[in-house]
Parts: C-alpha cells; sequence; structure tokens
C-alpha cells in the first residue's frame, strides 16, 4: 500500500500542465509505488469558442506556446494553430479509461498531452482515436465508455473538485483562476496526503519540482529517496516509454545540454518542437508526437 496519495487537477491541453511533467517524473522516479498518482480533469474549456471569448486566438496561443517551450524546454510545436478547440472531450475520454480500464488511464493523459503538444487538434475525433491507439485501448471502445452516464457523472465530480479549492489553495489566491463557478484549481494542482489520511498539503498551480519534495518530506519523513540513476539509458529503460530531454535531465539532476548530450550517444530523438521524444536503440520512433494538423493549446493561465 501506498504512502501517500498525490490528487493531481490538471487537463490534457494545458501547456503548464505539460511542463511539470519533469518535475512529476522526477517524483515517479524518487518515490515509486509509495505514491499513489490520482488525476482530476479540471475541464478548461468545453467548446472551441469558449476559448476565444476569452482572447485566446490562436495567434495568441502560438506566441504563449514559444514563450512555454522556451521557459521550459519541453516539446511544445509553437506553430499557429488554425483553430481553437476544447478540451472536455480529451477529459472525458480520460475519465472514460479511469473507469472502465484504470491501468490505461495514465497512459491515455500521456498521450493526449503528447499529441496535443506536437501539432494535433485535441477535439478531433481522429486525436481522441490515436491517442487510444497508442494507449493500448480500443478507439470504438473508448468512445462508447465516454458517452456513458457512469463517465459524465464521474467528469462532473471531477470538475466540481477542480472547482472547490482548499482553503489552503484560497490563501495562494495568485495560483488560482476564475471560473462561472468561482475560483478554481489551475493545471497542475497538487493535493498530497498520507493514504491513512492523517494529514494533507495542498500546492495550488505549477511549482518548482524542490516544492513538492518538501511536502513530501514533511508529510512523510519516513520516505526513503531511491538515489540517481547510473546513466540515462536506465531512465528510458524505466519509464518504458518516450522521454523529453528536460524529463531525463529532471530526474538524472542534470542540465538539459548534458542530458541531450548523454542520450545522443544511446538513444534516437523525434523531434516536436525544438525539442524531442528519447527511446533507446531502435526501439523505433513514437508514432504519437508526430505532428498531425494543428492543435489548440491553452495559454499560459489555465
Amino acid at each position: 500500500m501506498s504512502t501517500l496519495t498525490i490528487r493531481e487537477f490538471t487537463d490534457p491541453g494545458c501547456p503548464w500542465a505539460f511542463s511539470a511533467e519533469p518535475s512529476r517524473y522526477r517524483l515517479r522516479w524518487l518515490y515509486g509505488e509509495e505514491i499513489e498518482w490520482r488525476h482530476t480533469m479540471v475541464g478548461l474549456s468545453e467548446r472551441p469558442e469558449d476559448v476565444a471569448a476569452k482572447g485566446f486566438t490562436p495567434d495568441v496561443e502560438a506566441r504563449a506556446l514559444t514563450t512555454m517551450q522556451r521557459r521550459f524546454g519541453m516539446p511544445i510545436d509553437p506553430l499557429e494553430r488554425p483553430r481553437n478547440a476544447a478540451t472536455m472531450p480529451a477529459c472525458r475520454a480520460v475519465v472514460a479509461a479511469r473507469l472502465h480500464a484504470p491501468e490505461r488511464e495514465e497512459a491515455l493523459l500521456r498521450r493526449l498531452r503528447v499529441n496535443a503538444m506536437a501539432g494535433h487538434l485535441l477535439d478531433a475525433p481522429e486525436t481522441l482515436a490515436l491517442s487510444a491507439s497508442e494507449a493500448g485501448l480500443d478507439p470504438a471502445e473508448l468512445e462508447h465508455w465516454a458517452a456513458g452516464p457512469d463517465t459524465a457523472e464521474a467528469l462532473r465530480a471531477d470538475i466540481a473538485a477542480a472547482r472547490a479549492p482548499s482553503a489552503a489553495a484560497l490563501a495562494l489566491d495568485h495560483k488560482l483562476a476564475d471560473s462561472p463557478d468561482g475560483r478554481r484549481y489551475t493545471c497542475p494542482s497538487y493535493e498530497i496526503a498520507r493514504a491513512d489520511g492523517t494529514a494533507r498539503l495542498d500546492l495550488p498551480g505549477f511549482q518548482p519540482a524542490d516544492a513538492y519534495e518538501v511536502a513530501i518530506a514533511n508529510l512523510a519523513p519516513e520516505l526513503a529517496r531511491r538515489g540517481k540513476p547510473e546513466s540515462v539509458e536506465e531512465v528510458l529503460a524505466w519509464a518504458g516509454e518516450p522521454l523529453a530531454t528536460a524529463e531525463v535531465a529532471a530526474v538524472c539532476e542534470m542540465k538539459t545540454i548534458e542530458a541531450r548530450e548523454a542520450l545522443a550517444r544511446v538513444a534516437r530523438e523525434r523531434p516536436v518542437g525544438a525539442d524531442g521524444y528519447w527511446t533507446l536503440g531502435d526501439e523505433g520512433s513514437d508514432p504519437g508526437v508526430e505532428a498531425a494538423e494543428p492543435a489548440l493549446l491553452l495559454a499560459p493561465v489555465t
């Protein structure tokens, strides 16, 4: 049984949540099965028009994505998208997987994030189908699950929870955002709790990795931290999926340039934007990072 649970409030279309993936991989490496991860969908936009109404037109988004990519180094294609897209269909798909194929939920969320940041329209049926296939799910079956009343009910619960930030989170109001229902969590926000229910710390909004590690140390000082990996190969083999340079660097406690140099000696890269995803040897490229038609990625404050 895990000692801690991290409830992550997130959305597949949020570039801030995507840019926080290096920190999340670092925590997964350090603490492994001592932490149970639970994903709660924020549901940033129901319709494309909802995004445009906030002023996040494709040209504004393109500039924001360029800034995000340069600041955090994750593989984001900042090409201007032909239109806005909603994130709710992807949120619904993640919730459906959680209910009907929980062992594939994490993989589906990852594929949706990767494909969205590479340039696929997140609300397009072909993007959902592609992501489902890459996550080991049958696209037609996932679509059927997503249309079910149980998924609708669970998604409503996720959205309501995201719009009921804790008192501790409300004390950090600048880390929250407005919604029609009041203040809400931004992506990613973490609620980190002991599994026995005795203590919890809430960290709303984007945070440095050290903030999470301090919270974990205060909640569960008995946890043993895993040592640094011996090589970048070890990290790629452990992850079981292609990783970005910044993700490998975070786990290895390396500078990004050092991680890239080490990866270039032993792995193959599939470029996306100014970075890419690495796989060992001849394991093949990652089909999910090919840019199809450009996609919506929500602007910085999410």
